[in-house]
């Protein structure tokens, strides 16, 4: 909070996104528009229109109540995270104060990030996980609520659609549908007017989703390509299209790192295959019904996050924020295995993944996170989690077949 508050405060004001996130607000409160009428022109918030009525109330209050709540939300959403993710991780063990820390302590480099840039990508954390933890306990509805509020406030939530679907979540999907259409149609009805919102809400689409070139996509096409940018589609991009990974700074001369060289459709076609075979994938390691445990659910929900982390068209290093969850699953793995070697090869993959990730950090050249540093890291503790649902314990694979003896007879 000092690093928030302090500069607004005692020096010139605080800057990155907060700045934008009162200027939406007053929008709001003011009756203004969020969107330019022009689709072409360049969008200051890129967001749906409800999180700016969710920021007029406390930036009624001025700059700083709206910068407190904001910083409560961040911390509440930490140490919710922390809680949920521990208790979802299907070991049936208590952790210890510091191996129940230590997903923390890897990930305090994004938690900061959220705290410095004021990026909501913690609360949507703290939401989806909250969303399973209801649909565990089949309240359906709640957990469509909180998927729909959080793809409401920043789109790439939708990724856990086509889970629900596969899963036949069916109640679950519902609700999220309809709290999709009423969160972003009904709510921001009262105040910015029916006719209104569906407009500026078919401008943010048009600006937002609907626009994608050899430039870029979403508005900021000097992101899009660049080092900062580690989604799969950005980096698959890089390695077959000659793009300078330097194009978010002027100052810096053009480099490419592409290994073939082929046009904006066919590295499209290719981004494509990957992500159909990274799906594939997730559904080839995914138990039958009948042979889920409250353990194997826990490392498909690990992978899960994985998939939505690096799906996001725009996965700049605080997305991987929800890494939390994936860490904290694999460390229960770790700790807790009944197998010496299993324990070891889960405590290497951490540290594997620990590495590749404190290589954004300075002194390391921007270059090896053009590479995908993160993206890498995702997918050494996807992997990990995958041969842990195909490996399980042999009281868990017991534990299995006594429920499907149970469910028969």
């Amino acid at each position: 909070m000092a690093d928030v508050l302090g500069p607004e405060i005692f020096g010139h004001g605080k800057s990155k996104d907060y700045g934008l996130w009162y200027w939406a607000g007053q929008q709001v409160l003011q009756g203004r528009p969020l969107y330019p009428s022009d689709v072409g022109e360049y969008f200051e918030f890129i967001y749906p229109p409800l999180p700016a009525i969710l920021l007029a109330i406390p930036s009624w209050f001025g700059k700083i109540p709206l910068y407190v709540v904001l910083s409560i939300l961040n911390m509440v959403a930490w140490w919710y995270t922390g809680i949920l993710s521990n208790a979802m991780t299907g070991s049936d063990r208590r952790p210890g104060p510091w191996l129940e820390a230590l997903p923390a302590l890897v990930t305090v480099t994004f938690v900061f990030d959220m705290f410095d840039l004021g990026q909501p990508n913690l609360v949507l954390l703290a939401m989806m996980l909250s969303g399973f933890w209801s649909l565990q306990r089949r309240w359906s509805w709640l957990a469509g609520f909180m998927f729909a509020l959080a793809t409401a406030i920043k789109v790439f939530p939708i990724a856990v659609l086509p889970y629900l679907v596969w899963r036949r979540q069916w109640a679950a999907v519902l609700s999220m549908a309809a709290f999709i259409g009423i969160l972003l149609y009904v709510v921001p009805a009262p105040i910015r007017g029916f006719e209104r919102n569906a407009a500026e809400l078919k401008t943010w689409y048009q600006g937002m989703i609907g626009s994608s070139s050899e430039r870029g996509f979403g508005q900021r096409d000097e992101q899009n390509w660049s080092w900062v940018n580690q989604s799969v589609i950005a980096v698959t991009h890089r390695l077959v299209r000659p793009l300078n990974y330097n194009q978010d700074d002027p100052n810096k001369p053009p480099r490419t790192m592409n290994v073939i060289d082929v046009d904006y459709k066919t590295a499209n076609w290719i981004v494509l295959a990957v992500s159909a075979l990274l799906g594939l994938g997730f559904v080839a390691v995914m138990p039958q019904q009948a042979r889920r445990t409250a353990r194997s659910d826990a490392e498909e929900l690990g992978i899960l996050f994985c998939l939505m982390t690096v799906a996001s068209p725009l996965a700049r290093q605080y997305y991987f924020m929800w890494l939390f969850f994936p860490l904290t699953v694999l460390t229960h793995r770790a700790a807790f295995d009944e197998r010496a070697k299993v324990r070891l090869g889960t405590w290497l993959a951490l540290g594997a993944a620990g590495i590749l990730m404190l290589l954004s950090l300075p002194p390391f050249p921007n270059v090896i996170q053009a590479w995908g540093n993160n993206l890498m890291a995702t997918a050494v503790l996807a992997g990990s989690l995958a041969w842990h649902i195909r490996h399980p314990p042999v009281a868990a694979g017991s534990d299995a077949a006594a429920k499907l003896k149970l469910k028969a007879s």
